[in-house]
């Protein structure tokens, strides 16, 4: 999210919540009819252009034609007509319009309201007030009807990669052309002043399976008629879900453009094996009254307090109505066009406690038809109170009451590296103790486990996993202080190469615990956002990655992509089952108390049908140096002191007395 609001309320964490039931003021569009058709808003074919808006409660509604995408007057407007089964208004011309916008206007309560370009445009003008009438079809690249992503049978064989559009390529040293745009994933052949792969080439060279895009649909904040100002923004303020954001095409008043370019990027990664998620901001819209939502159906689509007050578990100003059945098809059919017209991979869904797990469960459901491999995660929190009930919230609590869908590890993200609420908290990779229970919850995906006492979790208190498919797990991500601002604040006057030793080992216990891991880009070569833990408006001089850093930190980025190499190598890392957990994965007996910031465990037996049958897993986030016994046999070390190879034993050992390096991880097997 995008406000420093959201980042101060626990409620965005998964606090308790009081409301109990939906208010009596939004029940009252149970009773609208609804309609899911596939020729929501526009349809062109040989019998010329037709218009259908969803406006069941409007008492007029017209279609504004226009010849540009911006300035100038309609050229022509068409008046609707209703229908009352479904609520909706129709027009249409015996031409075919391509290459012309339109607006709809309703008159609600006597009045003509602003123009629109309805909720379902998908081709917009410049600063999409308008829509765009284009033949999708023409924006296909070369190749495009046999683009596919990678096949994933099981979430937990993913690796995920978090990003936004310009971070990658801003900054002067990252060799790319299309700085902030969608071409810079076709980029081949870009290298870093010290001769390094960056872009495309770095994401391969890395091996992480996935990259999730910060919003990459329409958002408000961004003038795209003035992109010289480099204006940035995450873009969580979302403006038309269905049209792509200008600012990220080369030419934004061109409505093919954007999505042509899209389609391009989309293919440049899957033909390097990469899969392409979509931040989506469902939640909220960016304007209240103003948006296309209330100029379109006034009232319906969002969620509203008893006395009509828009209620706000987004923080920012409103929430979506997911448990309507129109906004619910709207977000499922949203979803599902992404996936077929851009062949997207995966969704990540913002404050996804706002949605209704109904909802949730038919999103997952719906595109595991479109594209089995798809993957659905989201944050199970909100950042405030709702109408809706607290048990039918999408909810990190609630995910076993989904299919296919994920949520953050909150638990493992805060004992891991200390709470996110206070800057200078360490946590079990930084030396303080006490968070070995909650560590061991993260190593485990949330699944019951025998050896895991729940009760002493530091956020949850019970086994919320039924499957470890159902976490995905993490240190850091674009909301927040990077993880290495968190290590510089925290162990402000120590030494780099201690903050250094601790970020390996935070990265380790991430993509060694069971679930999905998910990192944040630049992470591997230590990259910092000068302190600045809400950065959703800084300048690039804030948010832009140095690719300078990737000599500076070499060791690092080596360890990294050693750790996933290690990761996708042995599929004891990656089990899909919790029973498998519970009877594979066998913790080392430790008095914290006596001994704090050491966990070890074995998975054993071949786990997940492994080719070595004993990997040993030791984590010391002490700044001392501990020792352990490690039962007598030929190991081999794969991880050591910082460094790893998965391939090539580092060392072998006989058992026994076993010394780790303070902020280190040992992993070995036999």
């Amino acid at each position: 999210m995008k406000t420093s609001t959201l980042l101060a309320t626990a409620l965005m964490f998964g606090a308790s919540l009081t409301a109990q039931t939906n208010s009596s003021y939004d029940a009252q569009f149970m009773s609208w009819p609804t309609y899911s058709g596939s020729d929501l808003e526009l349809s062109v074919n040989d019998r010329g252009t037709s218009f259908r808006l969803w406006s069941p409660k409007a008492q007029e509604a017209r279609v504004n034609l226009y010849d540009t995408g911006r300035g100038g007057k309609a050229y022509r407007t068409l008046p609707m007509t209703f229908d009352a089964a479904t609520g909706t208004w129709s027009a249409s011309v015996p031409e075919k319009l391509y290459g012309k916008y339109y607006t709809f206007q309703i008159k609600h309560e006597g009045r003509w309201l602003d123009e629109t370009p309805g909720v379902w445009a998908k081709a917009v003008g410049v600063n999409g007030k308008r829509a765009a009438i284009i033949d999708l079809a023409t924006t296909n690249p070369e190749g495009w009807n046999n683009d596919k992503g990678p096949k994933v049978e099981n979430f937990t064989d993913v690796v995920l990669y978090e990003t936004h559009m310009r971070d990658l390529s801003m900054d002067r040293s990252s060799g790319i052309a299309n700085k902030g745009k969608f071409l810079q994933f076709t980029e081949q052949g870009t290298l870093s002043p010290q001769g390094l792969a960056t872009g495309i080439d770095h994401l391969k060279e890395l091996g992480v399976t996935h990259v999730h895009i910060l919003p990459m649909y329409d958002y408000n904040s961004v003038d795209e008629t003035n992109l010289q100002d480099n204006t940035y923004n995450w873009g969580y303020d979302p403006q038309n879900y269905n049209v792509l954001e200008g600012s990220y095409s080369t030419n934004p008043s061109d409505p093919a453009t954007r999505i042509r370019e899209m389609k391009e990027m989309v293919k440049a990664l899957h033909d390097a094996g990469i899969g392409v998620v979509m931040d989506v901001v469902y939640n909220h819209t960016a304007q209240n009254d103003e948006s296309n939502f209330e100029l379109t159906a006034p009232g319906y689509y969002h969620r509203h307090w008893d006395d009509g007050r828009y209620s706000d578990a987004s923080g920012c100003g409103n929430e979506t109505a997911s448990d309507l059945r129109q906004m619910q098809d709207f977000i499922v059919n949203s979803t599902k066009y992404f996936a077929k017209e851009f062949h997207i991979d995966g969704f990540r869904f913002d404050l996804m406690a706002i949605h209704d797990t109904e909802t949730m469960n038919r999103v997952a459901r719906e595109l595991k038809e479109v594209n089995p491999s798809v993957f659905v995660y989201g944050e199970g929190w909100t950042a405030g109170d709702s109408p809706l009930q607290p048990e039918r919230r999408a909810l990190k609590e609630n995910v076993s009451k989904m299919e296919g869908v994920a949520v953050f590890s909150d638990d493992l993200r805060d004992a891991v590296k200390g709470h996110y609420t206070d800057a200078a908290d360490r946590g079990f990779a930084t030396g303080k103790p006490g968070n070995e229970e909650t560590v061991k919850i993260g190593i485990v995906a949330a699944t019951d486990h025998p050896q895991v006492n729940y009760k002493k979790g530091n956020n949850s208190k019970f086994p919320y996993a039924k499957s470890p498919e159902m976490v995905v797990n993490y240190v850091s991500c674009h909301d927040d202080l990077t993880l290495t601002d968190k290590l510089k604040k925290s162990m402000a006057g120590e030494d780099e190469k201690n903050m250094l030793a601790a970020a390996k080992l935070a990265q380790t216990i991430v993509f060694t615990s069971q679930g999905t891991p998910f990192m944040f880009a630049g992470e591997e070569v230590f990259r910092d956002k000068k302190g600045v833990h809400n950065s959703y408006k800084s300048p690039d001089s804030i948010n832009a990655i140095d690719w300078n850093n990737k000599a500076r930190y070499k060791d690092q980025f080596d360890y990294y992509k050693g750790l996933i190499a290690l990761r996708k190598a042995h599929p004891a890392f990656r089990m899909t089952d919790a029973r498998q957990i519970a009877k594979h994965l066998k913790f080392d007996k430790i008095d914290s108390a006596k001994t704090p910031n050491l966990i070890s465990y074995s998975l054993v037996d071949n786990a997940n049908g492994d080719a070595w049958k004993e990997i040993k897993v030791i984590f010391n986030g002490s700044s001392e140096a501990r020792e352990v016994n490690v039962p007598k046999g030929n190991w081999e070390i794969v991880a050591q002191d910082g460094r790893i190879d998965a391939a090539t034993p580092l060392a072998t050992s006989a058992g026994g007395k076993v010394t780790l390096a303070p902020y280190s991880a040992l992993i070995m097997h036999r």
